[in-house]
């Protein structure tokens, strides 16, 4: 086989790359770093013209929270999308880490988490408006990376205001048909 033909063989490949296997690490590329000032992260969230804030809950044994960083949160259509629209950070529901919650009082990860919004299970994405108010809260992993885009759509185009996620879901399901 001549060089010719096998870098253009490479060509023609390139673009599956994309498709399947590109990802990229959702600790840098979806999560926001934050000093654990949720008051002020609102803030910046308004000042850069976001939806509001998403707070992934887990903890670090949760094997569903594992599955959606390596099978959804490293997906960079995922991350880019919610990049857009959110400032995004991740809440141990075990943490003895101080924040400050969405009305400034001070308090430990674990008491944000149970206590503020009775978070037991993980992985649980709470999207909270620009007021600090919870519009959506979604338990559990998605089935893949469409369905969590959904949920983000479902967020930003304000969805939630009339129906709930299941039947916006179904919807989208049928409109694929």
């Amino acid at each position: 086989m001549g060089k010719g033909l096998i870098f253009l063989l490479m060509l023609l490949t390139l673009p599956l790359a994309d498709v399947y296997g590109a990802t990229r690490d959702p600790t840098t590329y979806f999560f926001d770093q934050t000093l654990g000032n949720f008051q002020e992260e609102l803030q910046l969230a308004r000042d850069e013209g976001k939806v509001g804030v998403l707070i992934m809950f887990e903890m670090d044994e949760c094997p569903f929270c594992h599955r959606m960083k390596t099978r959804v949160l490293n997906q960079p259509e995922v991350q880019d999308y919610f990049k857009q629209h959110f400032q995004i950070y991740a809440v141990d529901i075990e943490g003895d880490v101080e924040i400050t919650d969405f009305k400034g009082e001070a308090m430990k990860e674990k008491d944000f988490a149970f206590k503020e919004h009775k978070v037991r299970a993980t992985p649980v994405f709470g999207f909270f408006d620009l007021e600090g108010k919870m519009v959506t809260r979604f338990t559990g992993a998605t089935n893949d990376a469409q369905e969590f885009l959904w949920l983000g759509e479902f967020v930003v185009d304000q969805h939630y205001k009339t129906t709930n996620f299941t039947r916006y879901k179904r919807q989208k399901k049928q409109d694929q048909k």
